[in-house]
């Protein structure tokens, strides 16, 4: 995933999911700069940071890493994408 989500696609991806989400809460939305990115910030909704995931990353969240703004999840599936998000 980490290959995908910085290409083109994966960037215009990202950009999908924030945009739906700022939609359905009436907020603004755009993408980190790469400032921000390097602090794990994958966009903002409004002035929340978030960071984008693959839902594989649950599992995977007792890693070092330490992220501590808000996650959206997403599961591509063959014609839909299934985000999930607690904020």
């Amino acid at each position: 995933d980490l290959v995908i989500v910085k290409t083109f696609l994966g960037l215009k991806f990202q950009e999908a999911i924030l945009k739906k989400i700022a939609d359905a809460k009436n907020n603004t939305y755009r993408l980190a700069n790469p400032d921000e990115e390097s602090q794990g910030i994958d966009g903002f909704i409004g002035d929340k940071p978030v960071s984008i995931k693959p839902m594989t990353y649950k599992s995977k969240m007792a890693l070092p890493e330490e992220i501590s703004i808000d996650f959206i999840f997403y599961k591509k599936k063959k014609n839909e994408i299934i985000i999930e998000f607690d904020f």
